[in-house]
């Protein structure tokens, strides 16, 4: 009987340990599973800072609780260093788009691309104290040659281009309403956005966009990243 009992009991304290293993077992996958499935938003701004709309979509990011990318044109950027300082001080990416944003001469030749990269970093170290190894070409990687996206690659540079737009690019001064129902008609069906929106001094529409572009990913269970 004595024997039977203690046998009982092995039994029950097998199972129970077994119990434990299957849970943690789940547990971690399930955490595994989760943070595969994880629904991504990366906001970027091309073409600032400008006094006009960057402190808007400061303002708008700091009161979500929301970080961003900001792709700067070296020229802009010179003269507006306190914007800048701001980024990077509320915990945005301060990137690399262009020093002169002039197509003809940055694409002229490779030398020229990394003449002009370097020329913008440069004002981005003066501000940060590093540079960036994030870029953006401008108007795009689509369409260039083989050469000159090798060319950023080979100096260490990530490039990042968009899949989503609020389309602020191809209209002066649209409504906000048209901005958002771009950005939800690109974006749709996508769990990684990278959202292209402009920050420079014409885009004012954009700032009135945002916070409800905001609202609407985070309604949707999205993360908002920086690169």
């Amino acid at each position: 009987m004595n024997r039977n009992y203690h046998a009982y009991c092995a039994i029950l304290l097998a199972f129970a340990l077994i119990l434990v293993m299957c849970s943690q077992f789940f547990k971690k996958n399930a955490s595994f599973a989760e943070a595969s499935t994880e629904k991504t938003i990366y906001l970027t701004f091309d073409d600032g800072p400008s006094d006009r709309v960057t402190p808007k979509i400061l303002d708008i990011l700091k009161e979500e609780n929301v970080k961003a990318t900001f792709f700067i044109v070296g020229t802009s950027a010179e003269n507006r260093k306190y914007l800048l300082e701001r980024e990077f001080e509320e915990g945005h990416t301060v990137a690399v788009h262009s020093y002169s944003h002039k197509y003809s001469e940055i694409y002229s030749s490779r030398e020229s691309l990394l003449k002009d990269i370097n020329k913008c970093n440069e004002v981005i170290k003066s501000v940060t104290g590093s540079y960036s190894d994030i870029y953006r070409f401008p108007g795009g990687s689509y369409g260039l040659s083989d050469k000159l996206i090798s060319a950023v690659k080979d100096c260490g540079l990530k490039y990042v281009d968009w899949n989503a737009s609020t389309r602020d690019a191809e209209y002066y001064s649209a409504p906000p309403e048209i901005l958002y129902k771009s950005t939800i008609d690109t974006a749709k069906g996508r769990d990684k956005v990278v959202l292209l929106a402009h920050d420079s001094t014409t885009k004012t529409t954009t700032a009135k966009a945002l916070k409800n572009i905001i609202k609407y990913f985070k309604s949707q269970n999205y993360v908002f990243k920086s690169f």
